[in-house]
């Protein structure tokens, strides 16, 4: 479980194409300070399991379905991700409850700067819009953010300069591709509402 509150930006130092994986190495100090195999790191918001590290750096397998469903693949070597260890029992619950497991990609279509803030608008598909609203909570590239305002398919987001310059989000470009995780209370509720009505309308058959 993780809580959306970046710890470091990363860098790409390696990536080993593996025929239907990737191998990804990523020089991260600070969220090395307690590492162990087997430990949970989410990187851009995907949750990787530790396979080998130093003091420096750590590695990471990629499975397929990950590089399909994220924006891990466009990755090269040098590129900047957030990063963040998973939640310890008892620490503060700052953000709001993430899985590490994305839901969908999406792209930065704009950007406008204020004096105190950034405003960034990101597309929004169909298939996540009913999750998104406005005041909620979505991940984007691992980060817990705020939904400022919700279009029919883009959502926007108030950075504050904290989080622009502890995070990727502070270089994100036009067109950059980022990967979100809706608020998974959101799936829930509505999985528990489904079936609810669908037993209403078996009773009412029988």
């Amino acid at each position: 479980m993780f809580t959306g509150l970046v710890e470091e930006v990363g860098t790409v130092a390696a990536l080993e194409p593996q025929g239907d994986a990737l191998r990804l190495t990523i020089e991260a100090p600070k969220v090395l300070s307690d590492a162990a195999f087997g430990d949970s790191i989410a990187v851009n918001g995907v949750c990787l399991t530790v396979t080998d590290f130093d003091e420096r750096r750590f590695t990471a397998d990629v499975m397929q379905e990950s590089l399909d469903r994220t924006g891990l693949g466009q990755l090269v070597v040098g590129s900047p991700v957030n990063l963040e260890r998973a939640l310890a029992a008892g620490a503060r619950l700052g953000g709001h409850i993430m899985q590490g497991h994305v839901d969908g990609t999406s792209r930065l279509l704009s950007r406008t700067s204020s004096e105190h803030w950034d405003v960034l608008r990101f597309s929004l598909g169909q298939e996540l819009a009913r999750y998104v609203v406005e005041k909620g909570s979505i991940a984007v590239n691992g980060t817990s953010l705020t939904v400022s305002a919700v279009g029919e398919d883009w959502f926007e987001v108030s950075l504050i300069p904290t989080t622009l310059a502890e995070t990727t989000h502070g270089r994100l470009a036009e067109g950059d591709v980022v990967n979100l995780e809706v608020d998974v209370l959101a799936k829930y509720v509505e999985k528990m509402l489904g079936a609810r009505a669908e037993g209403r309308a078996d009773g009412a058959e029988g």
